[in-house]
Formats: structure tokens, C-alpha cells, sequence
């Protein structure tokens, strides 16, 4: 699924790592849904810490809309690092889910 923020973090690399490990193409589908919904949560939630309440609705109205371009607009009016912000978030899950591949593979 493409979100606002696909242009900035892919979380592919995951997946390729997952089809390595030994499971069922159903748990390594489970595992990259997975990955990929708390993904999604972690960046939303990082968005809307740097929003006030009022602006939180208006950055919700437009998430609902699908409107990219409008929660660009919008959120480039409204912080100035939020494209950095976004990428650290999805780097530092990306990077932590890659370590606990590695340690299941170990084992």
C-alpha cells in the first residue's frame, strides 16, 4: 500500500530478509503485515506528536482523504524537519526489525 510517506521509507528490505527464515509463506506474509502496521503507526505517531490538537485534525481530515499532497502541504507549513523526522522513525524501526531477523536466525 503507498502512503504519504513511501517516498521516504521502504520497508522492502524486511521482506526480503523474512523469506529467508524458515516459515510458511502464510507466517512471512503474517510477519510483513506485521512490520509493515506498526510501521505505518510508529511514523503516524511521530507526525502527530509534532502537531497541535488543532492542527492533529486537520492532518487526520487529509490522512482520511488519501490527499498527499495536501498532508505535504500541510505538514511542510507546519515543521520544518518533518520529512528528517520521518525517515529516522522508519530507519530506526527498519534497523531493529532487521537485528531480530538476524537473531532468529541464529536460533
Amino acid at each position: 500500500m503507498k502512503h504519504f510517506y513511501s517516498h521516504l521509507v521502504s520497508i522492502e528490505s524486511v521482506h526480503i530478509e523474512l523469506s529467508y527464515l524458515d516459515m510458511s509463506d502464510e507466517e512471512q506474509k503474517h510477519l510483513s503485515d506485521l512490520s509493515e502496521s506498526n510501521l505505518h503507526h510508529m511514523i503516524l505517531n511521530a507526525v502527530l506528536s509534532e502537531l497541535s490538537h488543532e492542527d492533529k485534525k486537520v492532518f487526520l481530515r487529509q490522512f482520511h482523504l488519501d490527499d498527499h499532497t495536501g498532508i505535504w502541504r500541510f505538514l511542510n507549513k507546519k515543521s520544518n524537519n518533518i520529512e528528517k523526522l520521518i525517515k529516522k522513525t522508519g530507519e530506526e524501526f527498519i534497523k531493529k526489525l532487521h537485528e531480530d531477523i538476524q537473531e532468529a536466525k541464529k536460533k
